[in-house]
C-alpha cells in the first residue's frame, strides 16, 4: 500500500504518517529528504529525530528518492518518507536557487516509476503548498505549480491519500 499524507506546516501530518508506520506492524525505514542549511532547518530536523523510535532505521537521501525506494521497498518492511516537499526543493532548484530542469525531470520521472512498480508499504509526507495567494516571483510559482502537478499524479498512483488539518486526518482516497 502506498499512502500520501498531505497538509500544511506544523499540521500533524509527520506525526500522523508516524503513527500509520507504527500500526504497520513492520520494521520501519525512515527516508529523510532534509538538509540543515541553517540553525532553524537543524531544529527541525533534531526534532524529528528525538520523535522516531529508536528501532526505526533512518536513510538520508535528499536528491535519489527513487532509488532509495527501489532498494529498499519491499513487503517486510514500511518505508516513511519525509518529506516530498523538501525533495521537490533539491531536485527543481540548486543551493543558489537556479533551476535544474534535467535534474528534475529526470529525478520526477524515476520516482513515479519507482512507485508504480513498488512491491511494500511506503507513506509519503508532503506540505501542501497552492492554497495561498499566487506568489509574486516566478521561482516560487514554478515551487508552488510543481509541488501541485506532483501531487496530483501521486494520488493517482497512492492507494490512500489524506490530508491532515489541525492534526484530525481527513481521508481523501
Amino acid at each position: 500500500m502506498i499512502e500520501l499524507v498531505l497538509g500544511g506546516a506544523r499540521s500533524g501530518k509527520s506525526r500522523y504518517a508516524e503513527r500509520q508506520a507504527i500500526a504497520a506492524n513492520l520494521p520501519v525505514t525512515y527516508v529523510a529528504t532534509a538538509e540543515a542549511g541553517d540553525d532553524e532547518m537543524h531544529r527541525r530536523i533534531q526534532h524529528h529525530r528525538q520523535r522516531r523510535p529508536g528501532n526505526w532505521r533512518t536513510l538520508e537521501e535528499p536528491i535519489q528518492l527513487a532509488e532509495i525506494i527501489r532498494q529498499h521497498a519491499s513487503p517486510d518492511t514500511c518505508l516513511l518518507v519525509d518529506c516530498l516537499t523538501l525533495w521537490l526543493s533539491n531536485v527543481l532548484f540548486d543551493r543558489q536557487g537556479n533551476l535544474q530542469e534535467s535534474l528534475f525531470e529526470t529525478q520526477r520521472a524515476a520516482l513515479l516509476d519507482a512507485l508504480s512498480q513498488c512491491k511494500g508499504p511506503v507513506i509519503m509526507v508532503s506540505n501542501e503548498v497552492g492554497m495561498g495567494v499566487v506568489a509574486a516571483d516566478p521561482l516560487t510559482r514554478r515551487f508552488v505549480d510543481e509541488a501541485g502537478f506532483l501531487h496530483q499524479a501521486l494520488a493517482q498512483l497512492c492507494d490512500s491519500v489524506v490530508w491532515v488539518v489541525a492534526g484530525l486526518p481527513q481521508k481523501l482516497k
